[in-house]
């Protein structure tokens, strides 16, 4: 990918709040009503969601076993319809449905609605799994415009119309990039980042790099920390690993001082 000098935001006071799907299967209306006032404070919020929970049952139901490599769910040719189906006509909806009924504007969209393209993430390693390649960030531009909170399934898909799961974290990363946001929330189940049992309330890019080598982060955290430091590198200003309370984990940039390059995510502005 390029850079470019230009520091002018796709979308102005943009937001991109990633809620896991083990956030998801317990939201609050106390987190509901967060989101509310920053609506009516004037912030553009774009919403990225996962789903595991969900998926885990529906596959158990199916009699399938999963199993996660650095931190990404391995996704065969029998388990991606069951996830797309999940994800976008089950956890979408409910969440949609929510925040409708509490008087946030919003509209349900993955991968298959054009906001973003995709491809495969590595095939041979974790199958059906894809990464972001383009945002259309005049499309996301447009909703906001309108009133419309954007509330995007992690379901990408081939330019041949194949199905591909996406990592909510490396989504809403994407999202944050293409757009330019000013801000990306990691919120999920855990209060950030732990070192010998406590969250940690801001970090080093250095010190995430330190903690992957050493073992103090792993799992499921990793992809998330990549997620925020791709943020960084791409101009995004905050990165926040947080629970529901938004208490959390803030990831700094290196010298955060200093106009940072933006990396393009080819935006179809």
């Amino acid at each position: 990918m390029t850079t470019s000098k230009s520091t002018q935001a796709i979308v102005p006071n943009c937001h991109v709040i990633k809620i896991g799907g083990s956030t998801l299967a317990n939201l609050s209306q106390a987190f509901i009503k967060s989101l509310k006032r920053r609506v009516e404070a004037g912030q553009n919020l774009i919403i990225v969601h996962g789903g595991g929970p969900d998926i885990n049952n529906a596959l158990a139901e199916q009699g399938i076993v999963s199993e996660t490599v650095n931190g990404i769910r391995v996704t065969t040719p029998e388990m991606i319809h069951t996830i797309r189906n999940i994800l976008i006509g089950d956890v979408n909806a409910r969440l949609v449905g929510k925040m409708n009924a509490s008087g946030i504007s919003s509209a349900g969209l993955s991968g298959f609605d054009g906001v973003f393209a995709s491809n495969y993430l590595d095939q041979e390693t974790y199958g059906e799994v894809g990464v972001v390649t383009e945002v259309n960030a005049k499309k996301f531009q447009l909703l906001l415009k309108a009133g419309i909170i954007p509330v995007v399934a992690c379901v990408g898909t081939t330019i041949e119309g194949t199905p591909l799961n996406i990592n909510a974290d490396t989504l809403a990363s994407g999202i944050a990039a293409g757009v330019q946001a000013e801000s990306l929330l990691l919120v999920t189940d855990t209060p950030g980042i732990k070192k010998d049992g406590e969250t940690v309330r801001s970090v080093s890019e250095q010190d995430i790099r330190k903690w992957i080598a050493n073992g103090i982060i792993y799992g499921g955290m990793i992809p998330k920390v990549q997620a925020a430091l791709d943020c960084l590198e791409a101009g995004v200003r905050a990165v926040q690993i947080t629970d529901d309370t938004l208490m959390g984990t803030t990831v700094k940039a290196v010298n955060p001082l200093l106009t940072r390059p933006i990396k393009e995510v080819h935006t179809n502005a």
